[in-house]
């Protein structure tokens, strides 16, 4: 018997699995993160992590979230899964940020919440259950948009196609290309918006533009799945909301995909929310139950530390309080940057005006660099920027404004 063991276990020992793959492209922002922990330079300077980071260049943990994670720990007593819609109180939470509190969609009962593991998490939850629910439908995405869409969105089955969003020569929202490019789109169609501070442009929709497109959406029965990622990073938690509102306003079938890894600073407890809103509660119940089996499917239950945190913030004042302060800060920090960076640039040349970066929103801005030019920086500069020429502002700090913009001026 022993002999007849070990012969199997040398037969199994021989086989070699053989797939003949190629290697698969790095992620372009990720990728580039790696290459900048490698470089050895003390002066590096890193503006493709989309990450917020403080004026010393760290990615802090917010004394709300430090307070809250001291409670948890002081009262939690189970590490239980949770059910499939996570942390029961995120879903109200995460309503109210949306929709202001007692507003007539959570009164109704016509919106449904599930957490999901981040931002991404969300997105991917709401892609596998639109392709159930529309399972023709394509899927229309601005260009540029977050490189991570068009991943998302293809693994779960979507020909995927592109709206006309940023104008490369006014550095502005080219409005008539998208309505143009969304007048192809066949009845039905998904249409992903970004709620505010659009990645990677940081090129906003006013509210004229989102009435415009929510007109158009009603008229060709678009699904809306609004990508919320930076709500309070723009102009504030119930500002950056507005266009949201126009599209609810105007009776629309909406998703949101919700991060708090921004907002609360929470990146890598990934915690977020995907959220459908539908014409009557019934509805939504209906359709939260086929994004319940999408859940079930991928990962059962989300993990459960960055729910309770966010639940513990936002279900007392004084810690709501201090957090609202502390998202204030963060917002202030990244939009001072952004006024130094365009000063420092005008003193030293009158090749660009850089004005234009002004008027963006967010941690995101396209600075008009091209690929060789960002090349350039890396390698005489240590200036890490993603090849597409987006910069993130918050990566801008004190120390390092001056060199960035001698070194910026030198290559133009």
């Amino acid at each position: 018997m022993y002999a007849t063991i070990a012969r199997l276990c040398n037969d199994v020992s021989g086989v070699t699995l053989m797939f003949h793959l190629d290697l698969a492209p790095a992620d372009p922002i990720l990728g580039l993160t790696e290459t900048f922990k490698a470089d050895l330079h003390p002066d590096k300077i890193n503006l493709g992590v989309g990450v917020y980071q403080d004026a010393n260049g760290r990615t802090p943990v917010l004394a709300a979230v430090k307070q809250a994670e001291t409670r948890l720990l002081e009262t939690e007593t189970s590490k239980s899964y949770l059910p499939i819609p996570g942390v029961p109180e995120i879903a109200s939470y995460t309503q109210e940020l949306l929709f202001g509190e007692h507003h007539t969609i959570i009164e109704q009962g016509r919106a449904k919440t599930a957490q999901t593991p981040g931002g991404t998490g969300a997105l991917r939850v709401a892609a596998d259950f639109l392709k159930r629910a529309k399972p023709n439908a394509t899927l229309w995405l601005s260009d540029p948009s977050w490189t991570n869409h068009h991943t998302i969105f293809e693994a779960a089955g979507f020909s995927v196609q592109s709206y006309r969003y940023y104008d490369k020569i006014s550095q502005r929202l080219d409005l008539a290309g998208l309505v143009a490019d969304l007048e192809r789109a066949a009845r039905g169609d998904i249409v992903i918006l970004h709620g505010c501070c659009h990645n990677p442009s940081g090129i906003d929709l006013d509210k004229g533009a989102w009435e415009t497109i929510a007109s158009q959406a009603k008229a060709k029965e678009l699904v809306c799945l609004v990508d919320f990622a930076y709500q309070g990073f723009g102009d504030g938690l119930e500002e950056d909301r507005e266009g949201l509102h126009v599209l609810l306003d105007t009776g629309l079938a909406v998703l949101v995909a919700s991060s708090f890894s921004k907002n609360f600073g929470l990146y890598n407890e990934r915690i977020g929310a995907v959220t459908v809103v539908e014409e009557t509660e019934n509805d939504a119940i209906n359709t939260f139950s086929h994004i319940q089996t999408a859940i079930r499917a991928m990962y059962s239950s989300p993990p459960a530390h960055g729910g309770n945190v966010v639940a513990t913030i936002l279900s007392d004042a004084s810690l709501k309080e201090l957090w609202i302060e502390e998202l204030g800060e963060m917002r202030t920090r990244i939009s001072t940057m952004r006024q130094a960076f365009v000063q420092q640039m005008a003193i030293r040349q009158q090749v660009v005006d850089f004005d234009f970066i002004n008027h963006q929103k967010g941690m995101f801005s396209f600075s008009g660099l091209t690929q060789e030019q960002v090349l350039k920086l890396r390698e005489d500069n240590h200036i890490y920027i993603v090849g597409s020429g987006r910069i993130n502002v918050a990566g801008i700090t004190p120390s390092n404004l001056e060199p960035l913009c001698d070194a910026v001026a030198k290559i133009l």
